[in-house]
């Protein structure tokens, strides 16, 4: 993140546009807290390792749209959050088959999470915004970052001319930080009730509810 990135600076974190110099540190920040937190990584067991592919996957042609968002400790330069975000439009990225098969089950229920979503909206680029992972250090939880990744994300979108924005929250916590920024639930699917080739896989999180496909139409409030 350059200095012409910066889009806010808040309680000592320094917002903006991710660069690619920045991607590396991403992915380790997300691994980490997707295999720490996220109910269908740990469902999965998926390994850092594992997850740091997923994103690498995912974040280059990211990056590259200028839509990523990430927190920087203004006096260490630490990255303290990231919100890895895309257009829901864009194609599916190259790299896929060097994914885990161990995601299967995951994508099966996001497959379920989105579909009918997909078929009434059809997308067109530059017309959804998808906030796709969100992620904060551990040694910087409780500060309120993810909840300003999530509104400089919005903001960003709106000068980008984005209509709407929407994601996949699929952990208590993170349905409330989008529920605060102005998200509505679309659709959901059940982590207890989910079958994949008949196995519970996400049983064990069904205190957590389910996945939740959350949508909010994009304004110059934002």
């Amino acid at each position: 993140m350059h200095s012409d990135d910066i889009l806010l600076e808040a309680s000592g974190i320094r917002y903006g546009i991710a660069g690619s110099e920045d991607l590396d540190e991403l992915k380790w920040l997300l691994a980490e807290t997707f295999t720490r937190h996220d109910p269908p990584a740990v469902s999965v067991g998926l390994t850092v390792q594992e997850f740091v592919v997923f994103v690498e996957v995912f974040s280059d042609p990211a990056a590259a749209d200028g839509l990523t968002i990430i927190g920087r400790d203004a006096e260490s330069g630490e990255m303290a959050g990231g919100l890895l975000s895309d257009d829901l439009a864009a194609p599916q990225p190259l790299g896929v088959a060097r994914l885990s098969d161990k995601l299967g089950p995951v994508f099966e229920l996001l497959d379920h999470l989105t579909t009918d979503y997909l078929t009434e909206t059809k997308p067109d680029p530059g017309d959804y915004l998808h906030l796709f992972l969100l992620g904060v250090s551990e040694g910087y939880a409780g500060r309120g970052i993810a909840n300003r990744l999530v509104a400089t994300c919005l903001a960003n979108g709106v000068r980008r001319g984005y209509s709407f924005a929407v994601t996949e929250a699929t952990n208590r916590t993170s349905q409330h930080i989008f529920s605060k920024n102005g998200f509505k639930t679309r659709a959901q699917e059940s982590y207890a009730e989910y079958r994949s080739n008949d196995h519970p896989v996400f049983e064990s999180f069904a205190s957590e509810g389910g996945p939740m496909l959350m949508e909010r139409r994009l304004t110059a409030e934002a």
